[in-house]
């Protein structure tokens, strides 16, 4: 049964693997258990990392111990790893997304002993790495509003500077991941500015526009004369020369950046800037954390308070306000 049901996986999900035998069989069981497309191809990824790491040093799945893991550890550290694509890499990876590729592993060990296949070690004998702590980077509310509000100001091209305004205008009215955005619809979008939205982990909820979010809306809208069912659209010459009719993430990724530069901002901001955004500065206006849980999509309230940095100017504002000594 496993074996047919592999021949209808997408040639994205395909693999050769000679040292994990049942890579093919633990992606499969991510697509039965209804994991994204995108997922499916994450894991695939990391583990083809650790399937080569294991082939270039001649090392049988089975042999693997805590020393081979530390020394996998260290080759993911270093630059002289390569890609899933056997490509160098020009950077050190970051520990998060070392982090990410170890899980990958775990879940991979895990899946082995579900089924009670022979496991080398433990999923928990593969630790984690300590993940930086970075001082909490969202731009203070006025470089944010600039920001949203400059397409208007830079663009020359109505359509895009409309197009793109209201993109702006929605990521931070709704803190929608960029995907999210892209993937929006217009029948999505009811009367009463409200979207109902998909997101990571197929997880549904309800995000909700500003007044001035639907507005900017409605002037894109009024622009489009097409009866295409994407929300945001490309123009010709966008998009890097693709026919599809919905605008890409490192489009708008790119103009975020290209819009911060022009307007001087320092604070490195992106689509996922507006993201925490949109959760700090709710938090600092008195919002219930729960709340803003279920506007981001967040299974864990952990997660939220992560994303809820107070910007440094309400920290201050908040020092010389309560500390005991101030008076």
């Amino acid at each position: 049964m496993i074996t047919a049901a592999k021949k209808h996986l997408s040639p994205k999900t395909k693999t050769a693997s000679l040292s994990l035998d049942y890579l093919d069989d633990f992606l499969l069981s991510l697509q039965t258990n209804n994991y994204s497309p995108e997922t499916i191809y994450n894991y695939e990824r990391d583990l083809k990392v650790f399937d080569k790491f294991l082939l270039d040093n001649k090392i049988p799945f089975l042999k693997v111990d805590k020393r081979i893991i530390d020394r996998y550890k260290a080759y993911l550290n270093s630059v002289d790893r390569l890609t899933a694509e056997k490509n160098k890499p020009s950077l050190r990876l970051r520990s998060y997304s070392l982090n990410r590729m170890l899980s990958s592993l775990r879940a991979y060990l895990r899946y082995l002993i579900d089924l009670d296949y022979q496991t080398p070690l433990s999923p928990e004998s593969v630790k984690l790495v300590k993940t930086e702590k970075k001082h909490p980077q969202v731009a203070e509310l006025n470089e944010l509003v600039k920001l949203i509000e400059s397409p208007s100001l830079l663009e020359k091209n109505k359509q895009v500077a409309t197009r793109n305004r209201a993109m702006l205008e929605v990521l931070f009215a709704t803190g929608l991941r960029i995907s999210e955005l892209i993937s929006l619809n217009k029948s999505q979008i009811d009367l009463s500015g409200r979207i109902f939205v998909t997101g990571k982990g197929r997880k549904q909820r309800f995000v909700y526009l500003t007044d001035r979010a639907l507005k900017h809306i409605n002037y894109y809208l009024a622009l489009r004369h097409d009866s295409w069912p994407a929300l945001f659209i490309p123009y010709r010459g966008e998009n890097s020369g693709k026919t599809t009719k919905r605008l890409s993430t490192n489009y708008l990724q790119m103009k975020i950046k290209q819009y911060r530069e022009q307007l001087h901002i320092n604070v490195p901001t992106s689509a996922h800037s507006l993201r925490h955004g949109f959760a700090t500065y709710l938090a600092e206006s008195g919002a219930n954390p729960a709340a803003i849980q279920v506007l981001l999509g967040h299974e864990s309230l952990d997660t939220t308070t992560r994303y809820v940095h107070a910007s440094d100017k309400y920290a201050e504002t908040t020092h010389r306000k309560f500390h005991p000594l101030n008076k």
